[in-house]
């Protein structure tokens, strides 16, 4: 994993990698102009908590412990952390380089030495300067902070590490997730990067930036692509009856206009939530004449899709509508997993006599792959079918609708087991359920692909969590949550992760054994080993029918 993230704080962590989790899916066609205007923005909570000021007379020990805490207000670019600095050093502190978050009441101040304070404490993870959220199992850090007594009597800091300490309590109402959207490589569909930026800050400059003059995620950056003309900045960003108006420098009179129309639909894609109802490029205040571009939507149907004993299609109460062409090939299969790519017009087919086929709406059936122990076969937007032996991690195959299989050389990296995969519904990331180091763990990857659009590689493999318990199934619930079913009988559990977030447990049936996406992240479908298929209401989990021998995946209408 690429480690410029820890510039600041490389000398201070030693990390690994912990939980992320759930976020709202994105629109991903359409126009884009939400419900609310920048003034009716959602209310969020006051995070503050109006940290004390340095208090007269504090010991070295006491400014220290008081600057630490101040990190909860960003207010005034984190004004009140300020005034336990030095005057000279505040301008050198660097408050946005990062953010180490550690676990409430783990922190131990002592004194090194004269002037010297040392904090200890127990770190969970941590973010970097571009937002991006690096999960860990808890390690301890060590941070030091020297300080001088100032003219008045008074302590305070000389030199204290960049960034800003937060427990895990606070970070997640200081800070707040927001997904930065980038193009898939052949500009059909769009990808999160899920950042973290301070609540109650300028957000819509911040992601805008974050496009314009950022870059994906290391993990994520060779499987998207960003719109933005080369030579072109970012002045400013305004915004008048909730239009932002995002105003750009360089070349960007001359650009193409079709690109400039993929910036600006990353931009609106990356501003919902925000509180901003519009967005318009401009040039010097003159806004440019731009049609956003148009995405493919990565909606899927929203009832269940699955092998009954009735046969094979969609579900609804104790109704079932095939799919005509695929289901009565599939129902002569004995398939064991079904996975139903874009379009709903081919399938990948693990078959109960052992491999893989594919099967089209002509019925036609080919096989695609032999070998013994595969893991569940899944089928990409490109109708790809992507196939590994649970025991070789290393030897995936990927199978394009034409051409020879693919061999992924140097897929999945110090793994030893691969139970299950998907493939996000974009196209550009695997979600994998794996065994590293005796513990089984959630991984991503980005999908590599050539000019032609078939894969060729997998990015660097991301850890998302360690898991408690062995993963049995793993979906992408949205553009960016998979959800994974954990244990067995009544331990069983389905964890929910959005990439580059915080994570949820929540509580599933007894004996889950496949999850499959619903119409939201919400409303994920669950199969049990007795064969009762559920759907997931609120905080509930309703049985919709039984007699389910798959749980298929689906790739959406196309």
């Amino acid at each position: 994993m690429i480690r410029a993230r820890r510039a600041v704080l490389a000398a201070l962590l030693a990390v690994g990698a912990i939980v992320l989790s759930a976020c709202s899916g994105l629109p991903t066609s359409g126009p884009v102009y939400p419900g609310l205007v920048a003034g009716d923005a959602p209310e969020i909570p006051d995070f503050s908590f109006q940290p004390d000021r340095p208090q007269p007379g504090a010991s070295p020990e006491q400014i220290v412990e008081g600057f630490v805490a101040a990190a909860t207000s960003p207010a005034g670019e984190w004004a009140t952390a300020s005034l336990f600095l030095a005057p000279e050093f505040r301008t050198e502190w660097a408050p946005e380089a990062g953010v180490i978050v550690d676990v409430p009441g783990s922190r131990r101040f002592s004194v090194v030495t004269d002037g010297v304070i040392q904090m200890e404490t127990t770190t969970t993870a941590d973010v970097d300067a571009s937002g991006a959220y690096y999960s860990a199992e808890q390690g301890e850090a060590a941070l030091s902070y020297e300080l001088a007594e100032q003219e008045d009597g008074e302590w305070r800091i000389t030199a204290a590490p960049d960034g800003i300490v937060l427990d895990a309590d606070a970070f997640e109402t200081v800070y707040r997730p927001y997904s930065v959207m980038y193009f898939d490589p052949t500009w059909s569909f769009l990808a999160p990067d899920v950042r973290w930026y301070p609540a109650r800050t300028n957000i819509a400059t911040r992601i805008a930036q974050a496009i314009i003059e950022g870059s994906p995620s290391p993990w994520l950056a060779s499987s998207v692509v960003s719109a933005v003309p080369e030579g072109v900045g970012i002045a400013r960003v305004t915004s008048e009856q909730g239009v932002a108006q995002v105003d750009l420098t360089g070349n960007a009179v001359e650009a193409d206009p079709v690109t400039l129309g993929r910036l600006l639909r990353q931009l609106q894609a990356s501003l919902m939530g925000t509180g901003v109802a519009g967005v318009e490029l401009a040039v010097d205040g003159a806004p440019l004449a731009v049609e956003p571009a148009q995405a493919q939507s990565t909606a899927i149907d929203s009832r269940a899709l699955a092998l009954t004993a009735s046969g094979f299609g969609f579900v609804t109460d104790d109704e079932l509508e095939p799919i005509p062409g695929l289901s009565d090939a599939i129902e002569g299969l004995g398939a064991t997993a079904i996975s139903v790519g874009r379009g709903e017009d081919v399938a990948a087919v693990a078959v109960a006599t052992g491999g893989v086929v594919r099967v089209d709406a002509a019925a036609e059936i080919t096989t695609v792959d032999t070998r013994a122990g595969l893991a569940d076969p899944v089928i990409d937007p490109a109708g790809t079918i992507w196939t590994v032996p649970r025991d070789q991690p290393s030897a995936l195959r990927a199978a394009p609708a034409e051409g020879d299989p693919v061999e992924i050389t140097g897929a999945f990296p110090g793994v030893t087991r691969v139970e299950a995969l998907q493939v996000s519904r974009d196209g550009t990331r695997m979600a994998a359920i794996v065994t590293q180091g005796g513990r089984d763990a959630i991984v991503v990857a980005g999908i590599v692909r050539d000019a032609e659009g078939r894969p060729v590689s997998l990015g660097e493999t991301r850890r998302v969590t360690r898991l408690e318990a062995s993963g049995i199934d793993i979906a992408w619930l949205d553009e960016q949550t998979v959800g994974v079913v954990v244990g067995a009988g009544q331990t069983s559990a389905i964890v929910s992760h959005t990439v580059g977030s915080v994570g949820t447990v929540l509580a599933a049936p007894s004996d889950p054994i496949a999850v499959a996406a619903g119409a939201t992240s919400t409303s994920a479908r669950l199969l049990t080993a007795s064969g009762e298929l559920y759907v997931r209401r609120g905080s509930a989990w309703q049985i919709v029918t039984g007699d389910v021998a798959v749980l298929a995946s689906q790739m959406g209408s196309g």
